[in-house]
């Protein structure tokens, strides 16, 4: 989340001691509730936040290492602490590391290049030696040829230069990041032709141009490097949909979907020496970057460039990866599980990037642990889960998800993702919209950073939305550790934190000091990001009747249909609309009416078989809008809602499978679609409609 810090706050801020309503609890539950949360509230703290932050984050540890297996037993030893039962899952997976690499200008002067980033002064952990710079499961390689500049590397960059009459064919493509997944532009590369890949952080999209770099000011120097995976899928691509257990059946490395050019980070002062003697056309003013000189697309012979590289193979390329789970057993409906979760491992020390996630998550866990101790248990049973290898392709989630994909989707009832989640003071978050009405509820609950005031009215003021709208949540597209949760099993999911600006994205200035002086001073993000977890954690796991807002869902449904049927005009008009608009009017009415029911059946004495039917139901409406085969090409994504826009990785894609279809002109396909995701609109209609019976049975 890069947004800019609050500057000032509403003069009609709600107070924090203003009563919210408690959706889903009877009067004698919110009491109950509300002395819960004011006890969970309570628990997290800077000291023990800066604590974790500094053990967590004291050296790189990179999935599969033993300093990365070092955490996890950090981590359980830590959930043990506060009383919760823990475990952990091993899985063994693909992760080649680079034995060498090699980057340097050949001609026209000849010039290796230092990928290591130097030690800052004054930031100690910057003095250990950084992990190589590498993008995960780029392909091994030595090519020398002319360089060409493309620009982000996106599909439209290519057809740019296609017009300029410059190929990228046999020849070495440098892309700045930014706009699109790393990966995409791999593949795009690829696609076009290109021998090899380098990456790098130009100077205007997260460097000097944005601000003072580290360690002046938070952004990116010189020599920061953004490493990343560059894999397009999820889960270990050698066992691509199944779970990467002892003796699973494995794909041979030259088939794994995975790139075949190899693909090396550099920072933007080693750019410069390349980009600099570039020839060739100038390029277009929009691809001009930050660096002092004018920029050419090169393509000639005067600008040649190496790039090596050697990976791990056979055995060596394999490592083992480790999830950790602390676990709070419910007392009325234990088989239900509500989980948070968030990734470990990180491409050095991580401080924002994730040892923040993994920070809050031990604060939330601390304090419901606390609470347990007092006897005052979640209903439903908590799990805190801490993810591995999530850098390299959400592996250890996914292989998680796969492993037990048919209990979650019987039991679990929703997932809470934590990514980089203190770096800032600027409260975010994203949401399947059956959540979002909570989200909003319970950020009215915690004050704000450093402020008087609550999440909710400070980021309702920094995002100033109309007076008759609330504020706008994100949507789910890609990109974390919630995709096997969501966007493969139809989970309803959420994903909260700060943010702010920062240049150490994925590099090894990504540390314990940088936090402390730029991403979160005192460290009170981290303990606002864990209140607001426990008690996102206490309202989902200890409602009466689960906090699940179909009516809401169905209104905004209805937005993105009407959406994605005005771009439909241009591309196949005549599309079945009329009947995914009726499905989703009967979607919104279930739910309308279920809320109705809800609140009835609450203000009385509600029957506990009655709650446990209905909240079955209610847990399985959004799976209903889940196809088992999956996009078209992209079996793991079976949400027909949302899902990460195929070119471009972060992107959230709206209705995806008619999306898809109409990018690619194919009326046929996005007409089966609208009628396809109507049949299983209806079939969530008919869940609400279920669930409203069932809590109305006398």
């Amino acid at each position: 989340m890069r947004i800019l810090p609050v500057l000032f706050v509403l003069a009609t801020a709600t107070p924090l001691s203003a009563q919210q309503a408690i959706t889903g609890f009877s009067p004698a539950s919110a009491a109950r509730e509300t002395r819960l949360e004011a006890t969970l509230r309570a628990g997290p703290d800077t000291g023990s936040a800066g604590t974790y932050v500094r053990t967590l984050s004291a050296k790189p540890h990179v999935a599969g290492t033993p300093a990365q297996q070092e955490t996890a037993a950090f981590v359980l030893r830590t959930m043990a602490s506060f009383g919760l039962d823990t475990g952990r899952v091993n899985f063994r997976v693909f992760l080649p590391y680079p034995d060498s690499t090699i980057v340097e200008l050949v001609r026209p002067d000849h010039r290796r290049l230092s990928l290591n980033e130097p030690p800052i002064p004054g930031d100690p952990t910057t003095q250990l030696p950084p992990w190589p710079a590498m993008n995960g499961t780029a392909a091994s390689g030595d090519v020398t040829a002319p360089l060409v500049y493309v620009n982000y590397g996106l599909a439209d960059d290519y057809a740019r230069l296609d017009s300029m009459g410059v190929s990228v064919k046999g020849r070495i493509a440098i892309a700045r990041y930014g706009r699109s997944f790393r990966g995409i532009k791999a593949r795009e590369a690829e696609a076009n032709g290109a021998a090899a890949l380098l990456l790098y952080s130009d100077p205007e999209d997260d460097g000097y141009v944005r601000g003072d770099v580290y360690p002046r000011g938070p952004m990116r120097p010189p020599a920061g490097v953004q490493r990343g995976s560059v894999y397009n899928g999820d889960g270990d691509p050698s066992t691509p949909g199944w779970a990467s257990t002892a003796g699973a059946r494995r794909v041979p490395e030259d088939s794994m979907d995975i790139g075949h050019i190899p693909v090396v980070p550099i920072g933007y002062g080693n750019a410069q020496l390349l980009l600099e003697p570039l020839g060739g056309p100038g390029v277009p003013q929009d691809w001009q970057g930050g660096l002092p000189f004018h920029y050419h697309v090169g393509g000639t012979d005067s600008t040649t460039v190496r790039v090596g590289l050697w990976l791990e193979t056979g055995d060596r390329a394999f490592k083992t990866i480790t999830n950790t789970f602390g676990v709070l057993k419910g007392t009325d409906w234990p088989a239900s599980m509500v989980i948070v979760g968030g990734h470990r491992d990180a491409w050095g020390p991580g401080a924002r990037d994730n040892v923040s996630g993994t920070t809050v998550i031990l604060e939330a866990a601390k304090a419901w642990g606390a609470a347990a101790r007092s006897g005052q248990r979640p209903r439903r049973t908590l799990i805190f889960a801490t993810w591995d290898a999530e850098e390299w392709g959400l592996v250890g989630s996914t292989e998680w998800g796969e492993s037990i994909a048919d209990s979650l989707s019987k039991h679990a009832v929703a997932y809470l993702n934590q990514d980089d989640v203190a770096g800032g003071r600027s409260f975010g978050a994203s949401a399947t919209a059956s959540l979002q009405p909570l989200v909003r509820q319970v950020a009215h609950t915690v004050q704000q950073p450093g402020d008087t005031v609550s999440v909710y009215d400070a980021w309702r003021a920094r995002r100033r939305p109309s007076d008759t709208s609330d504020v706008r949540l994100g949507d789910l597209g890609g990109g974390s550790d919630f995709a096997v949760f969501y966007n493969t099993l139809g989970i309803p999911s959420l994903g909260t934190g700060f943010g702010g600006p920062s240049g150490t994205y994925h590099s090894a200035y990504d540390t314990y000091t940088f936090q402390e002086r730029f991403g979160d001073p005192g460290w009170l993000s981290h303990v606002a990001e864990a209140q607001i977890v426990a008690t996102t954690l206490a309202r989902i796991a200890n409602a009466d009747v689960l906090p699940l807002d179909y009516g809401n869902f169905g209104r905004y449904l209805a937005r993105l249909v009407k959406r994605v049927s005005r771009e439909a005009d241009s591309v196949a008009p005549g599309l079945p609309f009329d009947s995914l608009d009726a499905a989703v009017a009967r979607l919104t009415a279930a739910g309308e009416a279920f809320n109705d029911a809800r609140d009835s059946v609450l203000s009385g004495k509600p029957n506990r078989a009655a709650l446990t039917a209905a909240n079955d139901q209610l847990r399985q409406v959004e799976a209903a809008m889940t196809r088992p085969e999956g996009l078209q090409g992209r079996p793991a994504y079976r949400n027909l809602i949302f899902a990460s826009d195929r070119d471009n990785g972060y992107a959230d894609m709206p209705l995806p499978g008619i999306g898809e279809a109409l990018r690619d002109h194919d009326a046929a396909r996005a007409s089966h679609e609208v009628l396809d995701l109507a049949q299983r609109v209806d079939a969530a209609a008919r869940r609400v409609d279920a669930a409203r019976a069932a809590l109305t049975r006398r």
